[in-house]
């Protein structure tokens, strides 16, 4: 059983910076890709960001690039998002996300972590 758990959300003031982290275990964490979502109050659950299984590959959401940054380490079994410059509008519950097979641009989650909270105040 493949098991994600999230971790770094918080509060945090406009313009200032979060790091979220996800440890997973379970599985063969080094074979599949990943990806960070999130879901803001009555909007659907958007894909932020993605990276392929080594790690050199990723993809960005348009509103998230340059000020987001996603990395794996496959040695730690964890994912993790480095927010910049952070805006309300980035307000929501993060997901990180294990991919079906190599898919990281079109990428489709097989298993969630229970997500967790980041609020950015204005």
């Amino acid at each position: 059983q493949v098991q994600l758990v999230e971790s770094g959300g918080g509060t945090v003031q406009e313009g200032g910076s979060l790091r979220l982290s996800c440890s997973v275990s379970g599985g063969t964490f080094t074979a599949y890709p990943m990806g960070w979502f999130r879901q803001a109050p009555g909007k659907e659950r958007e894909r932020v960001a993605s990276i392929n299984w080594t790690g050199g590959l990723q993809w960005y959401t348009d509103s998230v690039r340059g000020r987001f940054a996603i990395s794996r380490d496959n040695a730690k079994n964890t994912v993790n998002l480095q927010m910049n410059s952070l805006r309300p509008e980035d307000t929501a519950v993060y997901y990180c996300a294990e991919g079906y097979g190599i898919q990281w641009k079109d990428f489709q989650p097989a298993y969630w972590g229970q997500g967790t909270q980041v609020t950015v105040s204005s």
